[in-house]
């Protein structure tokens, strides 16, 4: 069957066609790393990399890119409370981010781009905008420069939103736009702002503006066109209506599909840095959950369906993915090593191939799991063989295979085990320091440094990492 993939520009599922046969561009849009990620982003990366692998499967050669936004106010901000670069703060998240990514088994990019990276790009961008009369620079002397949003004519047809109704651009203020909805593309220098977060241009010494940012990304790492921009829902708008109209206004073709997933939230809100309402990989760690477990979690919806998140939920899906595992491993004491089977079950195909509909692939692997397990029962070594191959290949293939050396090292499995019994070493040190038995607690945090623990004591409570060296 051909991929079939919901549009957002369209609103509407079409078949999937690649521009250059054989060849599949992709573009998500990654992180803000103000701070460290968070499972709101890790869906993302899950989601796209489930895409990814489907399309290397169909035997296409995939160029992913998936950006660092590493200079934006938020980062800004974030490192003058800490008091460091935000160039530090960037980067020792965006490291965090990269090694979050590979404990769930995502892939890495081929192109991981900084934002810092394409500053020649986002001038020469700029400028031809300027010249096409898309954009102006402000007469205020500040020394930013504005999309002028009335002059492209389809703006708003991304979101489907006209642009009387919609509201103001918060990315700077309204003093010199010819439109409130007007955005900033690059953004003059402020005395209050770090200088090492400015950089000459032809308007004067500043920082890019967010969305064009990932326009300049695009055309240094894919060229004017290319096959699919990735992102969560809520980039819709404005990020992405903007970057649609700066690059189509600056004669890009730009994007030929855009798929969006949908968000994971948390009560009433979408899990956010910026709302405080977190939760990160090494927190579900510490209740005992494995990072494979928490990526069934995350994948097991369609993608473009919200998550709720709850315990409970999450709880569930590792039962789920524990089934999956028991009979993998059952199967394997009894009948010894299987491969993967080459060839997947048509209703699986038939899945992955209507929008990645990941839900109803992993009905297709619990069914076979079932199967595999009436046949261990009966004794059906072959059977068994069968249904075990054919687990394999759908769950390599989803990236949750259980018996991946990923998944079956002692990192999977201990890794919670661990945290737990770190947790309650840090719980005797502290009941030790409450009772002012300070050489009781110096021992504590002596025997966990030579296991490669470092314990740092924050105004939250201890804080512990692994020591890389």
């Amino acid at each position: 069957m051909t991929l079939r993939l919901y549009d957002t520009a369209t609103r509407s599922v079409r078949d999937f066609t690649p521009r250059v046969p054989g060849q599949v561009s992709v573009y998500l849009c990654g992180v803000t790393v103000q701070a460290g990620p968070h499972i709101g982003h890790l869906r993302s990366g899950v989601n796209y990399d489930v895409l990814r692998r489907w399309l290397l499967r169909a035997g296409y050669e995939v160029t992913f890119i998936r950006n660092i936004t590493d200079v934006d106010d938020k980062v800004i901000v974030k490192a003058e409370a800490k008091n460091v670069p935000f160039w530090a703060l960037a980067y020792t998240n965006e490291k965090i981010l990269d090694a979050t990514y590979a404990k769930l088994g995502v892939l890495p990019p081929t192109y991981e781009p900084r934002a810092t990276g394409v500053i020649t790009e986002i001038h020469e961008l700029i400028k031809r905008l300027i010249d096409k009369g898309h954009a102006y620079v402000a007469d205020d002397g500040s020394g930013d420069v504005y999309f002028d949003v009335r002059s492209f004519q389809r703006y708003g047809s991304l979101s489907g939103q006209r642009i009387d109704e919609m509201e103001p651009a918060t990315d700077a203020p309204q003093r010199a736009k010819r439109d409130p909805r007007d955005f900033a593309l690059w953004k003059g220098a402020k005395a209050d702002e770090p200088p090492e977060a400015q950089w000459v241009s032809p308007w004067g010494p500043g920082r890019p503006g967010w969305h064009i940012e990932c326009s300049a990304m695009t055309w240094r790492f894919l060229g004017e066109e290319f096959d699919i921009h990735g992102g969560g829902l809520d980039l819709r708008f404005p990020h992405h209506e903007n970057e649609v109209a700066q690059s189509h206004a600056a004669g890009m073709p730009f994007a030929r599909f855009w798929v969006h997933h949908a968000l994971l939230r948390l009560g009433d809100a979408k899990m956010a840095n910026s709302v405080g309402n977190v939760i990160s990989l090494e927190s579900l760690v510490e209740k005992g959950l494995r990072p494979v477990e928490v990526r069934y979690y995350l994948q097991a919806p369609h993608y473009r369906s919200v998550i709720e998140y709850s315990d409970e939920a999450l709880f569930e899906a590792a039962a789920a993915y524990q089934r999956i595992e028991n009979f993998a491993v059952r199967a394997t004491e009894v009948v010894g090593v299987v491969e993967p089977a080459t060839e997947l079950p048509a209703e699986f195909v038939t899945a992955m191939d209507d929008d990645l509909n990941t839900s109803r692939a992993l009905a297709v692997v619990h069914e076979a799991v079932r199967d595999g397990n009436a046949a261990l029962t009966s004794g059906k070594d072959e059977e068994t063989r069968a249904a075990l191959a054919s687990v394999r290949a759908m769950t390599a293939l989803l990236g949750i295979d259980p018996l991946d050396p990923q998944w079956t090292d002692a990192g999977g499995r201990l890794e919670p085990v661990v945290a737990a019994l770190v947790a309650l070493a840090l719980q005797q040190r502290t009941d030790a320091r409450g009772r002012k038995d300070w050489a009781a607690a110096d021992a504590i945090r002596d025997q966990l440094r030579a296991a490669g623990v470092v314990v740092e004591d924050t105004p939250n409570g201890p804080r512990w990492t692994v020591d890389a060296r």
